[in-house]
């Protein structure tokens, strides 16, 4: 009985797969919720023409907000939360959905996730008013969840990379810390005399000297780069709240904004991008270059595809510049879930050459970069 109840579910979910249609090979009728599920991945994937009941599958979800608040509100109760944000994806891009994100019965029936805030910013100057404020609520809500998952990580790791950073080696008695300090010494251990001789002191950094490192994101706000506008949105407001790091956030395209002062609102930040358009890297670097006060406690971190449309060689002297004054340059090509994007293989391998190499990070990975970055250590860069 297993094995038939095995087969018979492995012959529905091939016929759902396969649309039904006398080609589909399987024979397998579909009845109860399974025929409005059918219905649901018809309406998205189908070819044109006939019904989900044994001919082809009709393509289209007739293109009304009512129509597909129902679609909506039809994945939600048959499939999961990952599956309905993929179908929801293509459902935008297959069926040519963002206008009617416009329209905010719409967006309070989508399931908010990172992709659907990158659409949201993408239409934000053609957003009427009657929506902004339904949109700002979906921005935030995706915002909290992901602070709510990255931020009390992020803030450890770089709070202890700035410890190990700050502690000095040649201590006052006060400001030894005796807990590294014998750990560092154990070898030094003498049996005979129950004791550790300390050859090597290892200091707290005192308060009012305590190494301040500045961080700069250079975020390219192109059309690709949507997913990672977002994190770094987020991720910039995390080191703005830490007191130890002065952050500056700028963003750019072919024009260049420096958003630093709303870096207490992601939110914020986030409406004052704008995804699309050109981009010019060299003028984005020489604006962050122009900021930076003390090269050596300083990190730029460059999140972009580097297809660049300014002047590709001062970019590369411009970093090149910058890596000599003691700035550390970390290059993300996108700070996503999603891996690396399609990126200029020329300009990364140039940048990889001034010892400044181009990689995909994961949010989850960021903050073991910053940390390494700021404590000046090898990059923790992912295998290809």
């Amino acid at each position: 009985m297993t094995t038939i109840r095995t087969d018979d579910e492995r012959l529905r979910r091939w016929r759902l797969v396969l649309g039904g249609g006398e080609a589909d090979g399987t024979g397998r009728a579909l009845t109860g919720s399974d025929v409005a599920m059918d219905g649901a991945l018809g309406a998205l994937y189908g070819a044109s023409g006939g019904s989900s009941s044994g001919r082809d599958r009709a393509a289209g979800l007739g293109g009304s907000a009512p129509s597909v608040a129902r679609w909506l509100g039809d994945i939600r109760t048959y499939f999961p939360s990952s599956v309905v944000q993929v179908m929801q994806r293509d459902a935008i891009d297959r069926l040519g959905l963002a206008n009617l994100l416009l329209e905010p019965e719409m967006l309070t029936a989508v399931e908010a996730d990172v992709h659907l805030v990158g659409t949201l910013l993408s239409l934000n100057k053609a957003m009427p008013e009657t929506t902004k404020e339904t949109a700002r609520a979906v921005v935030r809500k995706v915002v909290e969840q992901l602070e709510k998952r990255l931020a009390t990580r992020t803030r450890a790791t770089l709070t202890g990379a700035l410890d190990r950073s700050a502690r000095i080696s040649r201590p006052r008695h006060r400001d030894i810390d005796w807990d590294r300090t014998l750990r560092a010494n154990l070898k030094n251990y003498l049996p005979d005399h129950r004791t550790v001789v300390p050859e090597r002191l290892i200091g707290y950094g005192r308060a009012s000297q305590a190494v301040k490192k500045e961080v700069v994101l250079c975020i390219d706000q192109s059309g690709s780069m949507a997913a990672s506008v977002v994190y770094a949105s987020v991720f910039g407001a995390v080191l703005a709240s830490m007191r130890a790091i002065a952050t500056r956030l700028v963003v750019f395209d072919t024009a260049v904004v420096d958003l630093t002062d709303q870096l207490d609102d992601p939110v914020d930040v986030l409406f004052g991008t704008q995804l699309g358009g050109g981009t010019d890297i060299n003028r984005a670097l020489a604006y962050c270059q122009s900021r930076i006060t003390r090269p050596a406690d300083t990190v730029v971190v460059l999140i972009s595809d580097l297809y660049e449309g300014g002047i590709r060689d001062e970019m590369l002297k411009r970093v090149a510049a910058m890596k000599a004054s003691g700035v550390q340059f970390v290059t993300l090509l996108a700070l996503s879930d999603e891996g690396a994007p399609a990126y200029d293989r020329e300009h990364a391998a140039a940048l990889a050459a001034l010892g400044a190499p181009a990689f995909a990070c994961t949010p989850d990975l960021f903050p073991e970069v910053m940390a390494a970055a700021l404590e000046k250590r090898p990059l923790p860069i992912p295998e290809a």
